[in-house]
């Protein structure tokens, strides 16, 4: 609920004109767009129409993220079993894997039952401006492929990068990128599902009254379902933001700190543009590959970062069937799962071959068979997930109204009546000095009260174990439907009145835990529990970032332009300093009997620079030790937050830890005496093995969170970053409007030959900025190339 007061009558219009059916738009019969590129790489895209302004970004995307664009575009033609093989697991580093085929099923059916062409033209689709922006951003993407070669020797001899993109692969594109902190979760399970046979036993140990879901959630492993949910604790997905208002600011404006933690390869990797519209829209940032629209940036009022958010996008339903199978009891009557075919065409050795698999649907959405998740179909019962985002085509057009925001307030505003934020928060910062904390994003209108009334035993347990409801689908249809808010974009997801925001003018931060404390002196509470949990424990990073404002007003009294954006590179680790307040550390590391690595520990700073030494030993500790009581002398105080827990314990189980954490440092064939960036490199494809400071976020408390996942790439070191802080922008706002500083960690392109490949990661490596040309006289002075494109749609 808005925490300030803010008139009406512009949301009220602007829901008016959005939430309209999505009129067809004539294309423009020339797109005519400037793409001036400046120093590494940056497009400045400018143009008089949308259409041509999508021509713009398309054909700069096309050109710096040639194999990437291609592969989702692939993605979501279905066809990656046909080009890439059936079994090839698909592994994009944020949804859950799954190989090819299942994808290819997936995305086969939603084109069968011509999902995203329904939507465009419903009240939960875009609107006509953003139709001609994609129109002319797959536009774009033909031309560069028309008239470049491809060089990236990742798919330079792919014969599936053709001059033949269609619009509407963009839109399945941005719909598939949607789902994937819902049925891009399941994508395996969906494929998987099947009706069981008369004598299948089912899921042994589940509960089967409400007064057994206690005890079962005992023996139920949380981190490994948590994990199973994509919601895995020691690979997170997430990002800060720290907004600054003007109260704490030695400008009088608001100032903001954003760094979205992202895949450094892939899906869901950025992109920098500028896309201006002269005299109607101007606004500059990142992009995720595939999106035309600015998805993290600024103009010269607002500047607005997200983190991923803890809210659940969708709830399962358990379906008690008569018997084995597919049938089930509703109160209109026996009704059945329906089963659906899906033709993909796969790769082999002599050319490729037809498949038919199947899959099943409720009204409510697609069949599943987890056991992992506590979802199995089963003689007596089958589950089904309803996906929130599954039921919206609206994300262009709220990250385009974003961008023409002129305050926190008409940031806010514009996003309830867009009604398509997928799954982040939103933290901005505006010139009039206001600071905004808010997840107003897409969540199923389920409150207290209808889960409460509507989950099954089982959906109890998930509930208790993972913060999930598993509603009953027998009531699915009726008393157990999703609820509608009045004021929201559209039925069946919560509005305004549901969701957690406040404006403040001293400073409010995320860093992925729940909304609940955006500021110590701001605890948001009250909100259902599907948005997350309230007066729960903080993660080290969250108590890291909220500390580096604390700190630096309780030293100076404000933040100024030059602190604010010096916290992405100081490098603290709160649980180092939380551990070393009393000597902790140092006592369990004496007691491992590990003379030479102990002495470095005790001398080390409890940074992750580049240059510290120790920080190798304490990542490897964190990692290993226990957690919650085990840990912790003082337990988790709801009424100090920011300092609970502490006071490390020294106990077999710590000694122990930091014992095989010094086993595990030694291993690497490198001494205990070697600075981290001696560990810790660049492992992008452009980039040199390059030292970076920063590292494991929520355990050590990193606020520069970096992470080695499936590395590829440097594996001769031991920990090549494929992972974390990506598009990291500190903008404040001075007489004249935005004043940004940027940095794109792995590089605007992805070529490797390109000098635009691992400049930024160099600079990354420095712990230095780009100061980004944002007016006119700064991109005249930083103008590398101008380019001017026309060309019949």
């Amino acid at each position: 609920m808005r925490r300030v007061a803010v008139s009406l009558a512009p949301l009220v219009l602007l829901a008016g004109v959005l939430s309209a059916p999505a009129a067809v738009a004539e294309p423009p019969k020339r797109y005519d767009a400037t793409v001036r590129i400046t120093e590494h790489g940056i497009p400045h895209i400018t143009a008089r129409d949308w259409g041509s302004l999508g021509y713009g970004s398309g054909w700069a995307t096309a050109g710096e993220a040639t194999c990437t664009l291609a592969d989702i575009l692939l993605s979501a033609r279905g066809e990656r079993s046909r080009w890439l093989g059936a079994e090839k697991i698909y592994d994009d580093a944020v949804s859950k894997p799954a190989t090819n085929l299942d994808s290819d099923v997936l995305v086969g059916d939603l084109h069968n039952r011509r999902v995203v062409e329904k939507l465009l033209d419903s009240p939960a689709g875009p609107s006509a401006r953003a139709r001609e922006m994609v129109r002319g951003y797959a536009a774009g993407v033909n031309e560069w492929l028309r008239t470049h070669e491809v060089t990236d020797p990742a798919c330079a001899d792919a014969a599936y990068i053709r001059p033949d993109v269609t619009d509407l692969d963009v839109w399945y594109g941005v719909y598939l990128a949607n789902l994937i902190a819902s049925a891009g979760q399941f994508v395996g399970e969906i494929n998987a599902a099947s009706p069981p046979s008369l004598t299948d036993p089912g899921l042994p140990g589940l509960p089967t009254t409400a007064a057994e879901v206690p005890a079962a959630a005992k023996k139920i492993d949380k981190a490994k379902l948590l994990a199973s949910l994509g919601r895995d604790p020691e690979s997170p997905f997430g990002s800060n933001a720290t907004a600054i208002g003007g109260d704490a600011s030695s400008t009088g404006s608001g100032m903001l700190l954003g760094n979205p933690h992202f895949p450094w390869q892939g899906r869901y990797r950025f992109t920098q543009q500028h896309l201006t519209i002269p005299g109607e829209y101007d606004v500059a940032g990142a992009s995720l590959i595939g999106s035309p629209a600015v998805n993290i940036g600024w103009n010269d009022d607002v500047a607005w970062s997200h983190t991923v958010s803890t809210a659940y996008r969708f709830t399962p339903y358990e379906y008690t069937t008569l018997g084995p199978g597919t049938r089930y009891l509703t109160k209109d009557g026996v009704k059945r799962a329906e089963r659906r075919e899906v033709d993909v065409e796969i790769k082999t050795v002599n050319g490729t071959k037809t498949v038919t698999e199947d899959l099943y649907r409720t009204p409510e959405g697609y069949v599943i068979d987890s056991p992992s998740q506590l979802m199995s179909w089963g003689p007596t019962s089958f589950w089904a997930i309803r996906d929130a985002n599954a039921e919206h085509l609206r994300t262009i057009d709220t990250f385009l109204d974003m961008g023409a925001a002129s305050s926190v307030d008409d940031l806010l505003d514009r996003q309830d009546a867009g009604g398509g934020v997928p799954w982040v928060n939103t933290i901005a910062a505006d010139r009039n000095g206001d600071a905004l904390y808010a997840d107003h994003s897409v969540v199923p209108h389920v409150t207290d009260e209808l889960a409460n009334r509507c989950m099954t035993v089982v959906g109890r347990l998930l509930d208790l174990v993972a913060g999930l409801p598993g509603l009953d689908g027998n009531r699915a249809g009726s008393s157990c439907a999703w609820g509608t808010d009045a004021e929201a974009q559209r039925p069946g997801i919560l509005g305004d009145s549901h969701l957690p925001d406040v404006v403040r003018r001293d400073w409010v931060m995320n860093a992925n835990d729940s909304h609940w404390l955006p500021n110590p002196d701001a605890p948001l509470e009250g909100y259902p529990a599907i948005l997350g949990c309230e007066r729960c424990e903080r993660t080290m990073r969250t108590r890291m970032v909220s500390q580096y404002v604390i700190d630096q007003l309780a030293a100076q009294g404000v933040e100024t332009p030059d602190s604010l954006a010096g916290h992405e590179y100081d490098n603290r680790q709160r649980a180092a300093e939380v551990m070393k307040a009393d000597g902790a550390l140092d006592r369990v590391c004496r007691l491992t009997g590990e003379k030479e690595a102990c002495a470095v520990l005790a001398a080390w700073d409890g940074r992750s620079d580049a240059t510290s030494v120790g920080t190798a030993i304490f990542t490897e500790f964190v990692q290993r030790v226990p957690s919650g009581l085990r840990l912790w002398r003082v337990p988790f105080d709801a009424e100090d937050p920011l300092n609970t827990p502490r006071g490390l314990r020294t106990t077999p189980s710590t000694i122990k830890a930091m014992k095989d954490a010094i086993a595990a440092v030694e291993a690497t064939g490198l001494s205990v005496h070697a600075p981290w960036g001696d560990f810790q490199v660049a492992a992008d494809r452009g980039a040199p093995p390059l030292p970076l400071g920063g590292g494991e976020g929520d355990l050590a408390g990193n606020a520069n969170a970096l992470a080695s996942r499936s590395p590829g790439q440097n594996i001769d070191h031991a920990r090549p970053i494929t992972y974390g802080s990506s598009h990291i922008q500190a903008v404040s706002f001075g007489p004249d409007g935005a004043e940004p500083r940027t940095i794109l960690t792995y590089g605007q392109y992805e070529d490797p030959a390109s000098s635009w490949s691992s400049d930024q990661t160099r600079l990354f490596s420095e712990e230095k900025w780009v100061d980004f040309p944002w007016t006119e006289a700064d991109i005249e002075a930083d103008l590398v190339e101008t380019v001017r494109l026309r060309s019949r749609s």
